[in-house]
């Protein structure tokens, strides 16, 4: 376990755990380039499986799509955006300075930690009432998805799995992982912020034992270290063409008819004409 935490001794010589292992964020990178390069050269060069990747659509339900169909709203594109920003720059503050680089980043960091946990509160609320909430979590139509999918990768006889409803199941799989890493992360930093002096409240240490601080920060750092390897994993697919119209849809909010007969079943997610915002 001595290669996920570090050790540490209390005034009275007691070992108690003092935070997650720093060497862990050069393996998160590593991962991060691994995984890019991966990917890439499997894109490039694994074999196809011949005939339709995705069940065709009707024509008749295709008729119905418009030319530009409302993907985000834009209060939903602010939160993802915000949140965006506060990720990387707690990301950058919390481990630049371990890679070597030296600069005031305590105050930087958990004024961001409060920008993230104020978006989630925000997007909570807003998916619960505004939003379809169920539709980003994953269900059992998605793993037979997804295991259909495997096996037409691997070479084995599976039928072409249907076109996907608004959210395709990489992008819950993804959506999944980010929510327990925030679990997490979130909570910790906030009970953290209490061993620094806020405006918010009375500096105060000795809030937990130590044991508990330890654990705190292993939790936290891991999380952190976690978040670092999920965050390149997230660019990457941003920017990749074929995942292009998504990262454009969050800029712009809407998709195209084209792009949506070509990724989405209308029948699983009915389209709404777009309203530019």
């Amino acid at each position: 376990m001595d290669f996920l935490v570090q050790w540490g001794k209390n005034p009275w010589g007691e070992d108690i755990l003092t935070h997650a292992q720093f060497a862990l964020i050069y393996a998160a990178l590593a991962f991060g380039v691994c995984f890019m390069l991966g990917h890439t050269l499997f894109v490039a060069f694994w074999p196809k499986k011949a005939g339709p990747k995705t069940q065709p659509v009707s024509e008749a339900a295709a008729a119905k799509v418009p030319e530009r169909v409302k993907r985000h709203s834009l209060a939903a594109r602010m939160f993802h955006w915000i949140m965006a920003a506060s990720m990387l720059t707690l990301l950058c503050t919390a481990f630049v300075p371990i890679l070597g680089l030296k600069f005031a980043w305590v105050q930087i960091h958990w004024i961001a930690g409060l920008v993230l946990t104020v978006s989630i509160i925000y997007h909570i609320i807003h998916a619960s009432f505004w939003l379809d909430f169920w539709s980003i979590w994953i269900n059992k139509d998605d793993v037979n998805e997804a295991m259909t999918r495997l096996k037409r990768v691997m070479g084995q006889d599976a039928p072409a799995p249907r076109k996907a409803a608004k959210y395709p199941y990489d992008n819950k799989m993804y959506h999944t992982a980010i929510v327990l890493s925030a679990l997490a992360v979130v909570p910790t930093g906030l009970f953290m912020m209490k061993r620094v002096q806020t405006p918010f409240y009375v500096r105060n240490p000795y809030l937990f034992s130590d044991a508990t601080w330890g654990w705190m920060y292993v939790l936290h750092g891991l999380s952190g270290i976690g978040l670092v390897g999920l965050t390149i994993a997230h660019i990457y697919f941003a920017i990749r063409p074929e995942k292009i119209w998504i990262t454009k849809g969050m800029v712009f909010g809407d998709v195209s008819r084209e792009d949506f007969l070509k990724h989405h079943d209308p029948q699983r997610w009915v389209p709404e004409a777009s309203t530019k915002q």
